[in-house]
């Protein structure tokens, strides 16, 4: 019986130290996020860090150090009290967040580069180039002793490259440029384009599994639960994909409402949450697609909502950031930023950490 508790504990110690990481955008491989946490009542600014000029990557965050990259070149490591770590000069504007994996920051540049740096000292280990600009998180996959990295970019491709030592692998060519984030589905990544698909590629062999047509481009990522995704397009309809087969589950399509879904879902348990230009969050049935409720904020939302527990967290083109009650959509705290956002948040023991417009990075907790 005893050693029965020991494994439990050290499995609730393990998902317990999953749930304080933010190693990849939006979280967690499949881009869900949402984690089983508790935010405290009320947060107030703890701590901000400032670069040159805008942010527009989401921040990652790993062991009490965040991780972001700027429009002004420069990618970031700094702690939780807003002190730098270390800098890279990227020479470009930096949009993409970062992933974080075995001690390494890999993010892309709006130059194309492919930057996998040592996270503990900001040194180069290696830089892969594609033919156009990188504004989307990577994502990976192991199979033995090889990790493949995939990283969408605007020359069309996704790119699979070789962890260890940067080489490509393999390019899988669509039809147009790739935004969003691709995110892991059993060996394979899933993500959207400009040109109108849903793809899913085999991470091992860069041979497509398969395409799924939406009709019109995706410039936001997918989240993915189980076999199925979710995902919004730019004519402001939103789908759940069974993916082994290919065929829609149900789609949300609301012949009065046509403003795009720029930003990225956010899924807890039956509850599924996006923002979208219309300045409303939506919060749909998981199982039905049914609009469960939707709220009107005070200005357009480009960045993706995170799920905490039971509260939504969510950022505005006006600079505010927002809690709202996840099964109501009541309003139970708002804060002035002051500054346009897009960059996401990021959850980090009882804290959100989120970029802005204003080149500054923002720290928000419980003050002791």
């Amino acid at each position: 019986m005893k050693y029965k508790i020991l494994f439990f504990l050290i499995i609730l110690a393990n998902t317990l130290l999953a749930q304080s990481q933010w190693p990849i955008f939006r979280g967690d491989q499949q881009l869900t996020a949402s984690v089983s946490a508790k935010l405290p009542e009320q947060l107030q600014l703890l701590a901000s860090f400032q670069t040159d000029d805008d942010i527009k990557a989401s921040p990652v965050v790993e062991d009490g150090i965040v991780y972001c990259g700027s429009t002004d070149g420069f990618f970031y490591a700094f702690d939780l009290k807003g002190e730098l770590k270390w800098k890279f000069n990227a020479e470009n504007a930096i949009e993409a967040p970062a992933i974080l994996l075995d001690g390494k920051a890999i993010f892309g540049s709006l130059d194309g580069w492919l930057f996998c740096l040592n996270q503990r000292e900001g040194k180069l280990v290696w830089k892969y180039k594609t033919d156009n600009q990188i504004i989307g998180s990577a994502n990976w996959h192991t199979e033995g002793a090889r990790t493949v990295i995939a990283v969408g970019s605007y020359d069309y491709y996704l790119h699979g490259v070789d962890l260890e030592n940067g080489q490509n692998l393999w390019k899988y060519e669509s039809d147009n440029f790739i935004n969003g984030a691709p995110a892991l589905y059993q060996e394979n990544v899933v993500f959207g384009g400009c040109d109108g698909f849903l793809h899913l590629v085999n991470l091992q062999t860069g041979q497509a599994t398969r395409k799924i047509e939406l009709s019109t481009y995706v410039a936001s990522s997918p989240a993915i639960i189980g076999k199925e995704a979710y995902i919004g397009d730019y004519d402001g309809r939103f789908f759940a994909v069974e993916l082994d087969e290919g065929k829609f589950l149900w789609i949300y399509d609301d012949p009065d409402k046509n403003l795009p879904f720029v930003s990225s879902p956010a899924v807890a348990g039956d509850y599924i949450v996006i923002g979208n230009e219309d300045r409303n969050l939506y919060c749909f049935n998981r199982k039905d697609g049914k609009l469960v409720w939707s709220k009107r904020l005070s200005n357009r939302v480009n960045s993706s909502s995170i799920i905490i527990g039971n509260r939504v967290i969510t950022a505005t083109m006006d600079g505010m950031l927002y809690i709202n009650a996840l099964k109501t959509g009541e309003e139970l705290w708002s804060y002035e930023i002051g500054s346009q956002m897009v960059s996401s948040p990021a959850y980090y023991e009882g804290k959100i950490i989120i970029g802005a417009n204003d080149g500054r990075l923002y720290i928000l907790g419980e003050s002791n």
